[in-house]
């Protein structure tokens, strides 16, 4: 395949780290795996760096220093491997911590933030939605990014990529096991939750790739995989299993037709 017509993603589906440092050794080392892989882009779970913030625990408080070490360490990670990464983070702005995605390009430098818009209603006491989108790019690879509950739950956040000619959206989230759930071993399994089938809905309503990334967990109902334009799977990782997901897109397939001819209203989400 030529460049042009092709473009390879690393998901990571990484262990919850056990501390935020470990989430920034874990990071680094992924980013290396994925460049050694010849990806262009590797993608991390929600707010991976310094960890999901899981109700019911009690984690250090956000600590704005602590990022700005970890983002450091994240953009030499980067340079070094010659690799665009999207990681999940959290941001102080405006005095408001944020659930946001950091994108570093190739080179180190920070090519920007996408914030979490839509938050889910356990997040509302910690973090301040966002507000805006923004498109990123990875070679010939176009991409945006729906975080979690926005992604999953509303429409419009992949629309809104896709439209401006996006070929990817990422969908960063973290999802683990409660007790008595159901545990799936195939993706999208009709006895599971809505939220693999909504990764497929995303993806073949706006003809656009979309891939979704979390954390490795035992009994987790949703793992790190990507869906094609058709709305079909392309890729998953097994279920509970630590590692590098590597795919490869054809980017002629994401025309982002079927977001195009949508004639609703065209927000941000």
């Amino acid at each position: 395949m030529a460049a042009a017509d092709a473009s390879r993603i690393a998901l990571a589906n990484l262990p919850y780290p056990a501390t935020r440092e470990a989430s920034v050794a874990l990071a680094e080392e992924a980013i290396a795996a994925a460049a050694d892989a010849g990806a262009v882009l590797v993608a991390l779970p929600e707010c991976y760096v310094p960890g999901y913030r899981v109700p019911g625990t009690s984690p250090p408080a956000p600590d704005a220093v602590f990022l700005e070490d970890a983002w450091s360490r994240l953009r030499r990670a980067c340079a070094e491997a010659k690799i665009v990464a999207a990681v999940g983070t959290e941001r102080l702005v405006d005095d408001a911590w944020r659930i946001a995605v950091i994108v570093i390009d190739a080179d180190g430098h920070v090519a920007g933030f996408q914030d979490k818009v839509q938050l889910d209603p356990t997040e509302e006491s910690i973090y301040a939605p966002g507000h805006g989108r923004r498109l990123f790019t990875a070679g010939a690879l176009t991409f945006g990014v729906a975080i979690c509950h926005e992604g999953f739950r509303y429409p419009e956040t992949v629309r809104w990529a896709a439209r401006r000619g996006a070929q990817l959206v990422l969908l960063p989230h973290y999802s683990w096991h409660e007790p008595g759930a159901y545990v799936p071993a195939t993706y999208a399994d009709p006895k599971n939750t809505f939220h693999e089938k909504a990764v497929l809905c995303r993806a073949a309503e706006n003809t656009c790739y979309v891939a979704s990334i979390n954390v490795a967990s035992a009994g987790s109902p949703t793992t790190s995989a990507v869906a094609r334009p058709d709305g079909t799977l392309l890729a998953y990782q097994p279920y509970g299993q630590e590692g590098v997901l590597i795919v490869d897109l054809e980017l002629g397939e994401a025309t982002g037709g079927l977001a195009r001819r949508y004639r609703g209203e065209d927000g941000e989400g």
